[in-house]
């Protein structure tokens, strides 16, 4: 393998979960919840996902029980946010607090043991194409679930009638209300579906990136999750080269200090919140040329588009 092709495999092992779960906060958020509890989502998927798959010795286990633990973790923020009517920010932040201590918790007698890695699905013919073969068509399942949730959430939001009915609440609960569609359903469903893939981001990080356990091994991806769904001003596909672009940096931070390069790390390490911080400027400044644009009987009913 060339050194091309293998930094090629560190971007895609880095940057596929998370493009896995902004996806699962992008339809979230699209729902009209912010759910800040990412970060303790993912953690508690990464440690069910390593635990489960040494006990049953299967990581297609481990896979499945990530998953799960995201959903039910995810859960509990709905209950508290859509049911107890908890503030949002508050909820977030606090779950993310459990998860990270629980994990901690639930995961040391796993400190140190080696982890069961996921294997490779190799693509007959494909996969002996040169450079693209070893890259794209011999990776793990998670990798493939990654590039069908770009597709599928796409799909959904932008041309299914429930993910029209899930926008309409984001955009106006009341008038969705209104029409008879169910709000809340809607948004239990859309946040456990953001559950789910954070914990199949953290099945990742635990069974793929790194086979192993070791306490906050999600090292605040929930945190660059979040500013990547804002990044790609709420699209899939910008989710999906944005996550590879933050990927990248996450990556080329370490070459960059193999190769005895003179940029701080933590230059690089802060560039994709620069980024971010770029796109809300410039999203907020065409919000607001539209605005001024707008004639005023139009100006008091438009909202602009997340």
């Amino acid at each position: 393998m060339s050194i091309f092709e293998a930094i090629l495999l560190t971007v895609i092992t880095a940057s596929t979960p998370l493009v896995i779960a902004a996806l699962g906060e992008l339809v979230t958020e699209r729902s009209g919840v912010l759910n800040l509890g990412v970060e303790g989502m993912m953690i508690m998927g990464a440690v069910a996902a390593f635990a489960a798959a040494q006990i049953s010795g299967s990581p297609y286990v481990g896979i499945v029980c990530g998953i799960a633990a995201g959903a039910l973790f995810s859960l509990l923020f709905a209950f508290l946010t859509l049911t107890l009517v908890a503030n949002q920010v508050a909820t977030g932040l606090a779950l993310t607090l459990l998860g990270l201590g629980a994990s901690g918790m639930l995961g040391e007698a796993y400190v140190s043991v080696p982890g069961i890695r996921l294997g490779e699905i190799v693509i007959p013919v494909l996969s002996d194409i040169p450079v693209v073969g070893r890259v794209l068509f011999r990776q793990d399942l998670i990798f493939y679930l990654s590039i069908t949730l770009v597709v599928g959430v796409s799909w959904f939001l932008f041309r299914s009638r429930t993910g029209l009915k899930l926008r309409a609440i984001g955009d106006n609960h009341g008038s969705a209300h209104a029409l008879g569609i169910h709000v809340i359903r809607t948004r239990y469903l859309a946040v456990m579906f953001g559950g789910a893939c954070a914990g199949l981001a953290g099945a990742q990080l635990s069974l793929v990136y790194t086979p192993q356990w070791a306490e906050n091994m999600s090292a605040g991806r929930g945190w660059i999750t979040l500013a990547l769904v804002v990044f790609a001003s709420w699209r899939p596909w910008r989710v999906f080269a944005g996550g590879y672009l933050f990927g990248a940096v996450t990556i080329l931070q370490l070459h960059a200090q193999a190769f005895g390069l003179g940029i701080p790390s933590q230059f690089l390490s802060m560039l994709p919140y620069a980024a971010t911080i770029v796109v809300l400027i410039i999203i907020s400044h065409n919000r607001r040329t539209t605005l001024i644009n707008t004639p005023a009987s139009l100006g008091k009913a438009f909202v602009p588009e997340r």
